[in-house]
């Protein structure tokens, strides 16, 4: 579904009564209400619960003094910049103004008539303000900068009240590589609606600016190509991965271990390999902040393996493309380094195994203990859970959320667009060519495919 037609499928919505009714009663310590969009009363939660945004709040808190910001951000707010001057024409007379924030939530810029400017000067919309949830509650830039897509924010649907006569609509652009907001672009208007067009503008804007920073991840990940020919051929199993672990090219003895085909190279940030060994990507995040503080940083560890009994020593060396951190070269088995490297610090334990998992039916939050959720299928930035209960939407947004949060809760990634729980996996069956399907134990049977890049890993989860 286009990000267009989620914010627009929104238009038809409950009165102001209704939803300001089930504010009153959220705001009083009620959890359960009706006629509210699932997405407010999950922010509603947040706000609460989390953050406890005063819901009496008459303006935002002032932004911290100092954020620093990396090129790709600053290339990001520039163009954003250029697109939101665009947009303010387009919403002069309309009582409306554009913002542009950081991934703070702090408004480096505003623009809109002088007579709506002021208006919003009035609850702190305006530069140097901070506007994520936990500042301000639920509204357009923070609560873009908490999911994924656009986000529409109307009247009570804002947390604090003093904002309820404000309508926004905003959208976060994400770093294609690891997923986190760089940048937030926002138009509100003082009571009256957002223009119609308000959905197809933001999600243009987020196209253009990624459309910049897949070109500097396909750029960063040629450089590490480029490194990992260099190296090649040694004593040590070698691998180039990108800042979040993501596998971009690895030789025939460190995709044995990783669980990756072997010299294929994944340039698109949003087809790379993901190994199958879950030490090795925090080792890779681990490096990438080490990296960031300190270019000459080099380190080394250990971690175990599904095929050696021993820990397998790994050393990392991070590689930059135009003075920014594009991944690291892992050195898996022996070293080529003479001097001692500093040790990573150790691995996190993992996670207790998630209780629940959160879905969403109409506006109500469906609490699925584990055994209920036999798989989750994913459809653009939504996730449905097919369960006993029926398919229902998940409230994580976006299938690599879900698969981190229960991965040590006995479920698997089988596929880019499938996690399986696998004491539900019934029966395996093979391909003409050899590759494996899953068959559930679901209502209806359904038979999962395994992608290739996937394979090892089920193999082993499954003891085949």
């Amino acid at each position: 579904m286009s990000d267009v037609h989620r914010l627009d499928s929104t238009s038809a919505s409950p009165g102001r009564g209704t939803v300001f009714a089930a504010w009153e009663r959220f705001v009083q310590g009620e959890d359960h209400v009706r006629g509210v969009r699932p997405e407010v009363v999950i922010s509603w939660h947040r706000c609460r619960e989390q953050y406890r945004v005063d819901p009496h709040l008459t303006e935002a808190p002032l932004a911290a003094a100092h954020s620093d910001h990396m090129l790709e951000q600053d290339v990001v707010l520039t163009e954003l910049g250029g697109l939101a001057g665009a947009m303010a024409r387009e919403v002069k007379g309309l009582n409306g103004i554009v913002t542009v924030a950081d991934a703070t939530g702090r408004i480096l810029a505003t623009w809109g008539d002088q007579s709506t400017v002021a208006k919003a000067a009035d609850a702190n919309l305006a530069t140097w303000s901070c506007w994520s949830e936990a500042g301000a509650g639920t509204n357009g830039m923070g609560t873009a900068l908490e999911t994924h897509g656009p986000v529409l924010v109307r009247g009570a649907e804002h947390w604090c009240q003093a904002f309820h006569s404000w309508a926004c609509a905003g959208i976060a652009v994400r770093d294609v590589v690891t997923r986190e907001p760089i940048a937030v672009l926002n138009i509100s208007c003082w009571r009256t609606p957002l223009p119609d067009a308000t959905g197809r503008w933001l999600s243009h804007a987020v196209t253009q600016t990624q459309s910049t920073l897949k070109g500097r991840a396909r750029g960063s990940a040629a450089e590490l190509i480029a490194a990992f020919a260099q190296v090649k051929g040694g004593a040590a199993a070698v691998a180039a991965v990108d800042t979040v672990g993501n596998v971009v090219i690895a030789d025939e003895q460190a995709s044995l271990l990783m669980g990756v085909p072997a010299e294929v190279p994944a340039v698109e940030p949003t087809i790379r390999w993901r190994t199958s060994l879950p030490d090795l990507i925090r080792v890779a995040q681990y490096a990438s902040g080490c990296a960031a503080q300190n270019p000459d940083w080099v380190g080394s560890t250990q971690i175990i393996t599904h095929l050696a009994d021993e820990p397998v020593p790994v050393t990392v060396r991070p590689v930059f493309f135009s003075g920014q951190l594009a991944g690291h070269l892992m050195l898996l088995g022996a070293s080529d380094v003479a001097q001692p490297l500093p040790t990573l610090a150790p691995t996190r334990p993992p996670k207790m195994p998630m209780r629940r998992v959160v879905a969403l039916r109409e506006d109500r939050m469906v609490l699925l203990r584990l055994p209920e959720v036999c798989f989750a299928e994913s459809d653009g930035n939504d996730v449905w859970l097919f369960t006993e209960q029926g398919r229902l939407r998940a409230a994580s947004p976006g299938l690599d959320k879900l698969t981190n949060e229960l991965a040590d809760a006995g479920f698997l990634r089988v596929h880019r667009r499938y996690v399986v729980y696998l004491s539900r996996v019934r029966e395996i069956e093979r391909g003409f060519k050899g590759e494996l399907f899953l068959v559930m134990d679901s209502r209806a049977n359904d038979v999962l495919p395994v992608s290739r890049r996937n394979t090892p890993a089920v193999r082993d989860a499954l003891g085949l």
